[in-house]
């Protein structure tokens, strides 16, 4: 990468992320291809994590992806190592020798099996990952395994994020408070297909894997499957969520006994989403665009994808130009049903059109102040039906070439 890149303008200060009952994390250098800053994180559960997950369904999946899709399985996890700087994909054999050389060699620094380690890797794809660069710091980061380390963890799974993603929230759950806490790494490849990132989630609930699997499957469905920059879905994807079962409550698969639980994860995961976003390779503005009045919500989904994923939508934002125009076009271009004389368009809560036209004596005025802001609100009303849906993505920028133009450099 060519010197280094700008905080972006939409970033979020971390939250206080206090210490989560079974989970301790450490961080180091392992030089894979950053200099001078963190490219491992190693975090250890407590015996009995259960463990759920969510991957990409890019087929040409790095071979961590294909390893934790084996392992999660088994529904068990005692340990998680991610490394930035190199996805390992598309590397063959070796990629598949380096994946069981760090479970292998993790399994032993933290006294389990090759089957509870879980892995992620992120960055550069087509490079053999140096597998030993990791195992040969696992010791040292054993010896430096904390509870409060989150803030750190953050940081080190970044590649051209600008900020560290973390979130978290309590909940009650059979009586007794419990916590979820994410991170989360993602700045360009991000398009819904899940997971369009890396992320990781705790909590110190004690839920079995499979309720925990609905729950999060449900979860990335309306979150990270709802945010796209550049319509690209990574080989790397992962959304792991990992159960201590430290908090004391009674391990629970009543759905009745977990709305609380539900709606905490549900925020945590939705933030993280949103923060992607916010870290958009270039990004100057963050975009809502809510789509009313389709067939179904499926519909409704796919018409609001395609507005958020199109380039002339993008860039008109990015040069403040209210041009509802290629608003209706991507709803055209969608292949979900739509009539140009029901439709119906504003931005920044004045309506531009409707019921096919311009609005009479519609001002431009009030949308012109709007797109001058930092967050962008997009309604349209498609005039079919009840379906609804919510996305988010941001602007086109000169910086989003700039970045992925020289990212092997």
């Amino acid at each position: 990468m060519a010197g280094p890149i700008p905080t972006s303008p939409l970033a979020l200060p971390l939250p206080e992320l206090p210490p989560l009952a079974g989970v301790r994390l450490a961080t180091g250098e392992a030089g894979i291809r950053y200099k001078g800053r963190t490219d491992v994180l190693l975090a250890e559960f407590a015996e009995g994590t259960a463990v759920a997950g969510v991957f990409t369904k890019n087929l040409c999946p790095g071979a961590p992806v294909s390893y934790c899709r084996e392992a999660i399985k088994g529904g068990l996890a005692r340990g998680l190592v991610v490394n930035a700087g190199n996805a390992n994909v598309f590397n063959g054999i070796l990629g598949v020798r380096a994946v069981e050389t760090t479970a292998n060699a993790a399994a032993a620094t933290l006294g389990t099996t090759p089957e509870q380690i879980f892995l992620a890797s992120t960055g550069v794809i087509g490079e053999p990952l140096p597998a030993h660069k990791i195992v040969a710091v696992l010791d040292t980061l054993k010896a430096s395994l904390a509870e409060d380390r989150f803030a750190e963890a953050a940081q080190a799974i970044m590649t051209t994020d600008t900020f560290p993603k973390a979130a978290t929230r309590t909940a009650r759950l059979g009586g007794v408070e419990v916590r979820v806490t994410g991170i989360a790494k993602g700045s360009g490849m991000i398009a819904p297909d899940m997971a369009t990132m890396l992320s990781f989630i705790f909590t110190d609930a004690a839920i079995p894997a499979p309720a925990l699997q609905a729950m999060l499957s449900k979860g990335v469905d309306t979150t990270f499957n709802c945010i796209t920059i550049d319509s690209d879905t990574s080989t790397s994807d992962t959304v792991l969520l990992f159960a201590t079962g430290q908090a004391g409550n009674a391990p629970t698969e009543d759905p009745g006994e977990l709305g609380d639980f539900r709606r905490a994860l549900h925020e945590v995961m939705h933030d993280l989403a949103l923060m992607v976003v916010r870290d958009g390779e270039g990004a100057q503005k963050l975009v809502q665009i809510t789509v009313d009045g389709a067939v179904s919500h499926a519909s409704a989904r796919k018409i609001a994808m395609a507005i958020a994923n199109s380039p002339l939508v993008k860039t008109a934002i990015a040069g403040e130009d209210a041009n509802w125009g290629r608003i209706v076009m991507a709803v055209g271009k969608a292949g979900e049903p739509a009539d140009r004389d029901k439709l119906g368009v504003a931005v920044g809560g004045t309506w531009m059109a409707q019921a096919g036209g311009i609005v009479p004596g519609y001002d431009e005025t009030p949308v012109v102040a709007h797109m001058k802001g930092r967050e962008i609100d997009i309604e349209v009303d498609i005039g079919l039906g009840e379906g609804r849906a919510t996305v988010w993505t941001c602007d086109l920028t000169h910086g989003y070439i700039d970045i992925n133009g020289s990212y092997r450099s």
